[in-house]
């Protein structure tokens, strides 16, 4: 742990002097780091070395030892303050008090007297130090927790459920300043497969990039969607300040993915607006162009506008057989990638590319109506032997002859859609359970050491970390790190009621090499701490 900087000011050279040597302030473990005569040539030196503590007389000329204290505590909120004052005045000690002075100190004072005040200082200094950095090592760890519950804020914030006041005032709790006068909406997915083994390394290191790159730019607030997705908000003053923060984000990001190569991507810019309440019109727009990514090559990151313009590399006029293995690849990966959540604007994404192409024929539409049919029926067997979607096969082959616009084609394609992806969903929900019963057993067996973590388990069962949180979430009702120190809490609070082992052991044998960050949390999630609560068998 560092030293406890110290800075001096006091007009009277002697006295100054004397305060500086009369004690040895290295072996005393300070570190005497400036000192100035008055206070207003003080100030930026003390700005410069952020010192612990100030010493500082009461009457200096030019700024005077209460206006200096009141500047300094204003900028450096954590600094204790010590004024030494030649003036045993009431009212002198209660401004200092009302500004934040910790102590006020009257001269002459002697140096044995001087470092009695500074060692109760320094341990208050040293304490709030160590709970500071508790307190961040549990922020670090709970991040998964603070992730979900900042993705279900935007949630709120974009279905219109909070007002204006309650989402600057929720936003800043997460170090968010949503006062702005532009916001815009983008989508961004890594869309290699999550469960491809061979890329579980990357797409977690890929992922952290993305999240640190975009972290980098100023006025952008990136949401974790859990499954390798992840929302940004941008805010900006005007139009031109915006457009050159969407442009930055996009170079940003291909340049961050260009760096993992086979790793492909995908995202949508929605339309800026001029108020908060209006964000959710951006992101229903950057959800209309997300839904692109089942049908338009990867690595781009479109606006509206690049979707309704004409693909100058592409032929208008392809050939109708072409069309429909292009189509059919496009709806197999829908089916095994998508979520019913998003088959309306898939479906409308799907339709609206074979409006631009050559679809005019009714015999091509019957085609391509058969072979929706086949590669969801084939699809559908596969995940499940009892036939399910025969009457609905049954029901659309009669309905062919009928169908005689697209329209008509998009509602069949959202009914089988449906269905499918809640077959498909039913039989992965099998396969999760037995996932999760592995990582939990996983945590049984390795909750003791230090290494266990959210990434560990996920690579021991196959899955990318964030697919694997946002499953074990879905599955365990709580983040995989509740569930961990849920685990962590239960056998320690065993230890306390049936052993003699004392507290630092407890904590070493439940997975906490740190015995004050062990009594910290154990605190923070049971309501008292370990010595308390052992003290309850005794009752």
């Amino acid at each position: 742990m560092s030293t406890i900087k110290i800075f001096l000011v006091e007009d009277e050279v002697i006295i100054r002097e004397g305060v500086k040597k009369s004690i040895n302030w290295e072996q005393e473990g300070y570190e005497f780091v400036g000192e100035s005569g008055d206070g207003e040539l003080a100030y930026p030196l003390i700005m410069k070395m952020k010192p612990d503590i100030l010493i500082t007389d009461i009457r200096m000329p030019f700024m005077d030892g209460l206006e200096l204290s009141r500047l300094v505590k204003e900028a450096i909120p954590d600094i204790k303050i010590l004024i030494l004052s030649g003036y045993d005045d009431f009212s002198y000690a209660k401004e200092a008090i009302g500004i934040g002075a910790t102590e006020y100190l009257l001269k002459p004072i002697s140096s044995v007297k001087l470092l009695e005040v500074l060692g109760r200082v320094k341990k208050d200094i040293l304490h709030n130090r160590r709970e500071k950095e508790l307190l961040e090592q549990y922020s670090r760890e709970m991040k998964e927790n603070t992730e979900v519950e900042k993705m279900k804020f935007f949630n709120r914030l974009v279905l219109s459920e909070m007002s204006i006041s309650e989402v600057l005032k929720q936003g800043m709790q997460y170090g968010m300043n949503l006062s702005s006068g532009r916001y815009v909406v983008c989508l961004f997915k890594i869309l290699t497969n999550v469960e491809k083994q061979d890329f579980l390394k990357n797409i977690v290191q890929a992922g952290n990039c993305v999240e640190d790159t975009v972290e980098k730019l100023e006025n952008a607030y990136i949401f974790r969607g859990g499954v390798d997705n992840w929302t940004v908000l941008l805010k900006a003053e005007d139009d031109v300040q915006m457009q050159e923060l969407v442009d930055s984000l996009r170079s940003s990001l291909h340049s961050v993915m260009a760096q993992w190569k086979g790793m492909e991507y995908f995202g949508a810019i929605g339309k800026c607006v001029d108020r908060i309440r209006n964000i959710k019109e951006s992101f229903q727009e950057a959800e209309k162009i997300f839904a692109f990514r089942f049908t338009e090559k990867p690595g781009q990151i479109l606006t509206i506008t690049d979707i309704q313009r004409p693909d100058e590399n592409e032929e208008v006029s392809m050939k109708s057989v072409v069309q429909v293995g292009k189509f059919r690849t496009v709806l197999e990966n829908f089916i095994n990638n998508g979520t019913k959540e998003e088959v309306d604007s898939f479906c409308e994404a799907y339709i609206e590319q074979m409006r631009n192409g050559n679809m005019r024929s009714t015999i091509v539409r019957h085609y391509v109506v058969m072979d929706i049919g086949i590669v969801i029926l084939t699809f559908c067997e596969k995940v499940s032997s009892n036939g399910e979607l025969q009457e609905e096969m049954q029901e659309l082959q009669e309905a062919i002859q009928k169908i005689h616009s697209l329209n008509e084609m998009e509602k069949y394609l959202r009914k089988l859609l449906i269905k499918a992806i809640e077959l498909r969903d039913t039989a992965s929900g099998r396969r999760y359970s037995d996932i999760i019963l592995k990582a939990k057993e996983e945590i049984e067996n390795y909750y003791m050491t230090e290494t266990i973590s959210l990434n560990t388990v996920a690579m021991r069962v196959g899955m990318s970390p964030s697919y694997f949180s946002s499953i074990f979430r879905k599955e365990a009702g709580k983040t995989f790190v509740e569930y961990l120190t849920e685990v962590r809490m239960q056998k320690a609070k065993e230890y306390l009621m049936c052993s003699s082992m004392k507290t630092s052991e407890i904590g070493f044998e439940v997975g906490y090499r740190d015995s004050h960050y062990f009594s910290y949390i154990f605190k923070k999630t049971q309501g008292c701490s370990p010595k308390e609560y052992r003290a309850r068998r005794k009752g």
